[in-house]
């Protein structure tokens, strides 16, 4: 491997360690809310406000991380973006209500903003032979994350029934959930000491007219005799767009004529992408588990299976995205994300839900067990009708903190063939639309309006998950998991018609020739 390559993996790999720290962040919590909300004796809405507080979090901060990543460059507004992570790791960890947890989360969504920057620094540093790849490890970054988040939520679990005297020394059995957000805080810290190892982008040098420091940067991952044409390729792309730089004017552009198909395939990707409801599932992953009536241990089990299984589809991803192209992996990603939803909503909307007197009587360390005696011999035909029984003769507070069990010793259904559709959809979004929407959000924008443009889309794909993950736990409770998914598939399949018809091939293309091709549509 050249030193240009080994140089630009380098860079590439740092600057994707957000992705970890990020995945780690929207994972950790899913371990975590079944503890909390007992603490803190929380309802649905606050359950769900703690999951969308990042979402809150990213829809203010992604505007100041457009403005910031323009203003004083990519490098040093990944620094910040560290430095927030870590405050919000110490501060969710030691929180002391429920109110402090929240603005802990919230503060940690200003920095998922990483996600964007990232793919930005890395699509302006990457040669255009392997951007592809290297855009893609941030994606595989988020799903190590997501899967070592899994790991350790289990694992400390299954120390908490341990009586070794390091687990009583430490407190784990009572600060669990506080262990879980805790472990945030090294992999934040590494992360930040890393990124002053890394340049500034030569594509925003450009932008700010430092040619000799864009020109050094650009020694590290291009061989010196294509520094010129990289250089000059850069300053016409910014030559030749609108030299008013304020935010309206980068807008209009966005938003212009010529830049129609751009804007149109930018939209749909940034909605579809999270419609897709990938982030309730991974936020929710032992929640969602526990619908299958696998009990909590065993829900936490499968929910590391959700994990492994991002990671080897995102490595294949990854591996074929410069060599198969992005238009053809998006498009039967998509059609396959429709197929595992539709199998997820067929298998919960054919499950029933049946008390059984067998059932009462390996309950009985639940307080008021024989109460459900009234239920033996119905049978509902939703979770819906089945948990509103439930808490009719239970009460709110024991049909919430035994869901675990009850939905265990109670559910009639077949759990293989919905576990299947739960990870063969997991495996299709991180083949598809979860890596890609970011490579092409890195690829389709020129440099005078990348700045704003990338930010502005992932702000709309935050907002749509930041609502998604807020009204997951109201669904699960109002809607049932059947309709969730029918209501997923139905978007994601109106957004594979839109990008059937307008989505380009950009792999091999350098960033101005895909302007030109664009343009050319």
């Amino acid at each position: 491997m050249s030193s240009f390559k080994k140089n630009a993996y380098k860079y590439s790999t740092i600057v994707a360690m957000g992705g970890f720290v990020f995945g780690l962040d929207a994972a950790l919590i899913s371990g975590a809310f079944k503890f909390i909300t007992a603490e803190f004796n929380l309802n649905e809405w606050q359950v769900g406000a703690l999951g969308f507080g990042p979402g809150i979090g990213v829809l203010i901060a992604l505007p100041l991380a457009a403005w910031a990543s323009n203003k004083y460059g990519r490098k040093a507004t990944l620094k910040v973006i560290a430095a927030l992570y870590l405050i919000s790791a110490l501060g969710s960890a030691f929180a002391p209500s429920f109110v402090t947890l929240f603005a802990a989360r919230l503060l940690g969504g200003l920095a998922f903003s990483s996600i964007t920057l990232a793919a930005m620094y890395i699509g302006e540093i990457a040669p255009a032979e392997f951007r592809g790849k290297l855009v893609s490890m941030t994606q595989i970054n988020i799903v190590i994350g997501l899967t070592a988040a899994y790991f350790i939520n289990y694992w400390i679990l299954q120390n908490t029934n341990s009586n070794a005297e390091w687990v009583t020394a430490i407190g784990l059995k009572q600060y669990t959930w506080r262990w879980m957000l805790g472990i945030e805080i090294v992999p934040a810290f590494i992360w930040f000491g890393l990124l002053y190892l890394v340049p500034r982008s030569p594509a925003w040098l450009i932008y700010q007219g430092n040619y000799d420091e864009a020109k050094s940067t650009l020694s590290k991952v291009v061989p010196e005799n294509e520094i010129d044409v990289h250089v000059a390729e850069m300053k016409l792309s910014v030559e030749e767009s609108n030299q008013d730089r304020s935010v309206g004017s980068q807008m209009k552009e966005i938003f212009s004529k010529k830049m129609t198909i751009v804007t149109i395939v930018a939209f749909t990707m940034a909605i579809v992408q999270q419609s897709t409801g990938i982030n309730a599932v991974i936020t929710y992953a032992p929640t969602v588990m526990e619908q299958l009536g696998l009990g909590e241990q065993a829900a936490f089990q499968q929910a590391i299976w959700i994990g492994l299984v991002s990671i080897v589809f995102t490595i294949i991803s990854l591996v074929m995205i410069d060599k198969a192209g992005r238009r053809p992996m998006m498009i039967s990603g998509l059609i396959w994300v429709i197929l595992s939803l539709g199998i997820c909503a067929y298998g919960f909307g054919s499950a029933k839900y049946e008390v059984t007197d067998k059932a009462i009587a390996e309950m009985q360390h639940i307080p008021d067990v024989n109460k459900l005696s009234s239920l033996v011999g119905v049978s509902f035909a939703t979770d819906i009708e089945f948990k509103a029984a439930i808490k009719g003769v239970m009460g709110d507070i024991s049909a919430r903190d035994n869901s675990s069990i009850f939905l265990q010793k109670s559910a009639v259904l077949n759990a293989t063939l919905i576990l299947i559709g739960i990870l063969s959809f997991i495996a299709a979004f991180h083949f598809s639309v979860g890596p890609i929407m970011w490579v092409l959000l890195s690829e389709i924008f020129p440099i005078s309006v990348r700045g704003i443009a990338i930010p502005f889309f992932a702000l709309l794909s935050s907002t749509i998950s930041a609502l998604t993950q807020f009204l997951f736990p109201w669904q699960l409770a109002n809607m049932g998991a059947s309709t969730i998914f029918l209501f997923y598939g139905g978007i994601v399949f109106v957004g594979l018609i839109i990008l059937y018809k307008y989505l380009p091939e950009t792999k091999n293309l350098t960033i101005e020739e895909i302007q030109l091709k664009l343009e050319k549509k």
